[in-house]
């Protein structure tokens, strides 16, 4: 079934039927519409801002993600996509009901298994940096939801063990992520090959990655967790502006350019600062 393109796009992508549930709600005059090879998004407008939003639940797991991800941006061709889901805390100081939002994401089982150990190939996607800029502004209004912005690492695993071999592993190696969930590397590597889409993950926090994940999942904090990442997800495209409708007086606007972030660098030599963490004589 073809799609009609009367307004601009942007692809709203989620794993779990509770995280789809929580995004749907917020889109008027759904319409259905079936890819060719059988994927499904429905399609209406929200309300306050100028796109149109085609929601889809994918499934979990970040190849399943990248694949039907890329499917859906040939299909729609949207000016940017959101995955919106939970995940697990991977920090103190944020709590479940908390949400992340994604200034890179992390893959964390990239890397290469020799006789002497796993040596970590830490690939990172950052973020839009359009739309991050409008999360947090969209934040600062945000008086029911408390928002971080960090990293988030993703894994084809459900971490459920903050003593386990996989914890240790992001700890050492990723130590800087907030939090850890199984999609979002997917989803901005689709963008990302696309041609510098603009991306960004929101994640809400239903659990703290440790053995206590099934008895807060039993008590309903992925419900409320999707129901505020929903919010936060909604509340971004509500500030964020299609291309080409930035403040008057500005050139281009933030989105004028085709694509996404890019810097170039014509036969120059970046010498700025290393980011990183010194510890015990070691750079991370």
């Amino acid at each position: 079934m073809s799609v009609p393109e009367t307004q601009p796009t942007v692809l709203v992508l989620t794993a779990l039927a509770l995280e789809y549930a929580a995004v749907r709600p917020y889109i008027e005059d759904r319409e259905e519409h079936v890819h060719p090879k059988g994927t499904r998004v429905e399609i209406g407008g929200l309300p306050g801002s100028p796109w149109r939003v085609a929601l889809s639940e994918l499934g979990v797991g970040a190849e399943r993600a990248a694949a039907l991800a890329t499917q859906l941006i040939e299909w729609l061709k949207p000016e940017a996509v959101f995955f919106m889901g939970v995940a697990g805390s991977l920090k103190d100081d944020i709590h479940i009901g908390d949400v992340v939002v994604g200034t890179q994401v992390y893959e964390i089982h990239s890397g290469k298994q020799t006789d002497r150990g796993f040596k970590v190939r830490p690939k990172a996607l950052p973020s839009s940096h359009a739309l991050e800029q409008a999360a947090r502004s969209a934040a600062r209004d945000l008086a029911d939801v408390r928002v971080h912005f960090a990293p988030i690492a993703t894994g084809d695993v459900v971490l459920a063990d903050s003593g386990s071999a996989v914890a240790r592993h992001v700890e050492t190696h990723y130590n800087d992520a907030g939090a850890i969930e199984m999609e979002g590397s997917g989803a901005a590597n689709a963008a990302h090959f696309s041609g510098q889409l603009d991306a960004l993950v929101v994640r809400g926090i239903s659990d703290r990655a440790n053995a206590e994940k099934a008895r807060a999942d039993a008590g309903g904090s992925q419900q409320r967790a999707a129901a505020q990442a929903a919010s936060v997800t909604v509340a971004v495209l509500r500030k964020h502006l299609p291309r080409g409708g930035g403040s008057a007086g500005s050139e281009e606007g933030p989105q004028g350019r085709h694509g996404g972030d890019q810097i170039v660098f014509r036969g120059g030599v970046f010498h700025g600062t290393v980011i990183g963490k010194q510890v015990g004589g070691e750079q991370r």
